[in-house]
């Protein structure tokens, strides 16, 4: 039986052995993206380097890198839906293209996982008015020794990748499929509607960029991009065609077990229960590892909403106390060795889960009789469920749906964006990227942002970005994304780069342009930001360039004296500087 630890392994050595410099999986919320909440796809960190950009560690990388997706939840309890998942995945920016790639896919298949050559068949692009028929690569599987039925020709919906925007790198993709039933013998002609073939791995061939809605031109850079699910493949690869009978599920399938006194396989639901527990509960270890907190916005909603989903489901199977630290220890103890942040981060993880389950089990049960009253569900009644109770709305549409009911989704919005509007209005000031208010003072302070973000930038390197800020007429605070204590010497030249910066007297220059050209240009994004088709970006000429809101002073020379007064931990990776100016 093979173990995802030998799975990983093995991928990652044999691309090693093939060139490949080995990079650290990002982590699971992005950086500088204001555009998706999560990483959800190996490459997804990688974008500006298939463009061009130049990566550090040259034009062949490989990694295991961490990915949530989120628009399948509500399918979780299957056999083979998940949250978190790792994606292997090696790379080529602009170096080898189709022949190498596919020989190097089949020899990873053939020699290293020693699969039978009889057990697997292949997909190519069958061509469209855009792009031609991918005769290269089918050639290329043929010279490998691969039957022609065993290659099937597919439109594309099924093998053709290419950017959810307007633009970016695209292309023809090679699917590689195992024969998963031991029953009988693969057949002769590959049909890839048969379930019993599984898919183990994808090349991304990408020859194009998409330059608009259904326009494509010659990419000036051919990329390869491999991705390969380890959950899937190390299911298919021990003759399971349930994930979580793998190594990757069955300690917190067993601990589950334990918990509830309940078997996996007693019935459906309880399988289902185990499932969603296990799977909701390792996302939220991995996503409190990487910073997050549970929150009722954006990436922290997810992370609160997957907390809450397990623990209602643990309800369901007998689990009455609390239990979803317990699931997090063994989740740290499997992968701590491919992701030491698991480690690192552990006493914050188990403080969090805990403090959330406990506020959430102290209302849960009232919730649910309340909702066991309803007969119909209002807007009204689910945002009660909400606000009262700490029910996520999906909670509230997923138990509805169990008593055959329906959810006024509409209205509960209205109610939902009526409360929001009370909550800035009742609060003093409303806070506009941060800021308490727009005095002279929050104004300076707030311009002494940017210089700081640059300034440790400079002085802690480029994986330093702002994941939140504050600012009132007293104090600037900043959070940012750097995991070790600053030291004194560290702070000081903080304080000196800045305050040497002052002394140039530098204009601060405004502009308002798209997007995109922001990006091109290098401008910094704020945390947590929603940006429209135009941005301001404010400039101080040679340090620090900023996708920002605004309001800015006119001239760094009025900021007078820098100073910080506090670095602290904020959150796993993330740390905290207050400082003022004099």
């Amino acid at each position: 039986m093979i173990t995802s630890k030998d799975l990983r392994k093995k991928y990652l050595e044999f691309f090693q052995k093939k060139g490949h410099a080995l990079i650290p999986s990002a982590s699971l919320i992005p950086e500088n993206d204001p555009s998706t909440l999560f990483i959800s796809a190996g490459m997804q960190p990688l974008v500006p380097n298939l463009l061009g950009e130049k990566h550090p560690q040259g034009t062949r990388l490989v990694n295991a890198q961490k990915c949530i997706r989120t628009i399948d939840i509500d399918e979780v309890g299957d056999k083979y839906h998940h949250t978190f998942f790792e994606m292997l995945g090696h790379w080529s920016l602009g170096d080898y293209f189709k022949d190498e790639a596919i020989k190097m896919s089949y020899e990873f298949l053939t020699e290293e996982l020693k699969l039978d050559i009889n057990k697997l068949a292949f997909t190519v692009f069958a061509g469209n008015n855009n792009a031609p028929k991918d005769e290269v690569a089918a050639t290329a599987w043929k010279n490998l020794g691969v039957a022609e039925d065993r290659i099937a020709y597919l439109p594309k919906k099924e093998n053709w990748w290419e950017p959810a925007g307007s633009s970016g790198p695209c292309g023809p993709s090679t699917e590689m499929f195992y024969w998963t039933d031991t029953s009988t013998d693969a057949p002769q002609k590959f049909d890839p509607e048969d379930k019993r073939w599984v898919e183990i791995g994808n090349d991304v061939l990408m020859g194009y960029e998409k330059i608009g809605e259904n326009k494509y031109a010659e990419a000036k850079q051919k990329n390869i991009d491999n991705g390969t699910g380890l959950e899937r493949t190390l299911a298919v690869l021990n003759g399971l065609d349930d994930d979580y009978q793998t190594d990757l599920f069955l300690p917190l399938i067993e601990k589950i077990e334990k918990l509830s006194n309940k078997t996996y396989n007693d019935d459906e639901d309880i399988t289902r229960s185990m499932r969603i527990i296990a799977d909701h509960l390792k996302a939220a270890t991995f996503m409190s590892a990487d910073g997050l907190a549970p929150s009722n916005l954006d990436a922290g909603y997810i992370l609160r909403r997957l907390i809450r989903r397990a623990i209602r489901y643990g309800k369901t199977i007998g689990i009455n106390k609390p239990f979803c630290f317990k699931i997090a220890e063994i989740v740290i103890k499997e992968y701590k060795d491919a992701y030491p942040e698991l480690k690192k981060n552990k006493d914050l993880i188990i403080e969090q889960l805990v403090a959330e389950e406990e506020k959430f089990s102290k209302t849960l049960e009232k919730g649910l009789r309340e909702f066991a009253k309803l007969k119909t569900v209002s807007g009204k009644d689910a945002f009660v469920l909400f606000s009262t109770y700490g029910f996520p709305f999906e909670m509230t549409q997923e138990l509805a749906k169990e008593k055959n009911i329906t959810v006024d989704q509409e209205s509960f919005e209205k109610e939902f964006a009526k409360h929001q509007e009370l909550s800035r209005t009742a609060t003093a000031g409303k806070f506009k990227g941060g800021l308490a208010d727009d005095s002279v003072q929050t104004t300076r302070l707030h311009t002494a942002a940017h210089l700081l973000l640059a300034a440790l930038r400079q002085i802690l390197g480029d994986h330093v970005f702002q994941k939140g800020s504050n600012i009132t007429p007293e104090r600037l605070r900043l959070e940012f994304s750097h995991s070790e204590k600053l030291t004194s010497e560290q702070k000081q030249q903080v304080e000196d780069l800045i305050n040497e910066q002052i002394q140039k007297n530098i204009p601060v220059k405004y502009e308002e342009i798209s997007l995109e050209q922001a990006k091109k240009d290098n401008a910094m994004g704020i945390f947590d930001s929603k940006y429209g088709e135009k941005v301001k970006v404010y400039t101080i000429k040679g340090f620090s360039k900023e996708i920002c809101g605004g309001p800015h002073v006119e001239n760094i020379g009025e900021l007078g004296k820098f100073s910080i007064k506090k670095e602290q931990s904020s959150s796993a990776g993330i740390r905290r500087i207050k400082a003022i100016l004099s």
